[in-house]
């Protein structure tokens, strides 16, 4: 008589590795730079270079001094430096962004072990940890740059009374303040539409945190659309709260997360004191992670209760 072994998933493998993914997840990213250099020049690139640079030294000393194996090859590093410098104002000195990026990978990942390891997404804890320490510089949209681009981001401007308020349309284009890639809805959308087509992630997370955002705002009397396509709610809804590591690994769990994130996203821009609130609330979402999953892991067939 044949045995009948059970066990837990996975059974089939994929192909894909962490390098793969990782490559795919930056191609998806171009749209933004490009719109980010046509908005303001040079200087973004200028930004993601010193970021990506410093996000990479910092991983390759961390391994090494950790005796770990040395991991930059596998891309992870080059996208938490991408993500931080997107979510950088353009005129942010060079030296607090290359602080950002020893933070994001060497105190946020590699302390915790490394890829995998990390409780919270490391991009957005850089940025948090340099929006805390030089919030005069991360808030600031004009520093050395033409009155063209100047003055409040419009989730700011929302928040003045009288203040003449952006398009729909140049929020949707990326005529706009704000950080160098959140300004481009469209070429954000383009990036969700590739990734989702290589199937390196899933639509639950995105669709629930905006779509959160937009029923909870037009509940309270705000313009769901400008708050939509306001702030850093696209860039983290489809690259840093689908990040592998720090969220659910199940639809459901990922549902879950995105209506969290989108509530803790209204309640920080309608009642706090920061416009724009999506860091902070994937942030803590991704300490609920673990708390997510256990309430949403399935029960393998044939497996015992705990």
């Amino acid at each position: 008589m044949n045995e009948i072994y059970v066990s837990c998933s996975p059974h089939i493998r994929a192909k894909d590795s962490t390098q793969s993914i990782m490559r795919d997840v930056l191609i998806a990213l171009v749209p933004a730079l490009i719109a980010a250099v046509v908005h303001y020049g040079i200087r973004p690139l200028i930004l993601v270079a010193v970021c990506v640079v410093f996000a990479v030294a910092s991983e390759y000393v961390m391994e090494k001094l950790c005796k770990r194996p040395v991991t930059i090859s596998d891309l992870s590093a080059v996208v938490t430096g991408v993500l931080l410098a997107y979510n950088l104002p353009v005129g942010l000195p060079i030296w607090m962004a290359a602080l950002g990026a020893v933070a994001a990978v060497a105190f946020v990942k590699q302390l915790f072990g490394g890829i995998g390891q990390n409780f919270a997404n490391p991009a957005i804890t850089g940025r948090i940890i340099l929006l805390i320490s030089f919030a005069g510089k991360m808030t600031d949209w004009a520093t050395g740059y033409p009155d063209a681009i100047s003055g409040a981001t419009p989730l700011a401007a929302a928040a003045t009374e009288g203040a003449v308020l952006p398009s729909l349309s140049n929020l949707f284009l990326g005529n706009i303040n704000g950080c160098i890639g959140e300004t481009s809805k469209l070429a954000l959308l383009i990036g969700f539409a590739y990734l989702l087509f290589r199937r390196i992630i899933t639509w639950h997370t995105p669709v629930a945190f905006v779509g959160t955002v937009f029923v909870l705002m037009l509940l309270l009397g705000k313009d769901p659309v400008y708050q939509v396509l306001s702030g850093g709610l696209m860039l983290g809804a489809i690259f840093m709260a689908t990040d592998y590591a720090t969220t659910p690994s199940n639809s459901k769990g990922r549902v879950i997360f995105g209506i969290g994130a989108g509530l803790l996203t209204v309640l920080i821009r309608v009642f706090g004191n920061y416009p724009e609130g999506v860091s902070f609330a994937i942030l803590l979402m991704n300490i609920m992670t673990p708390h997510i999953e256990n309430l949403t892991e399935s029960k393998p067939l044939g497996g015992a209760k705990a």
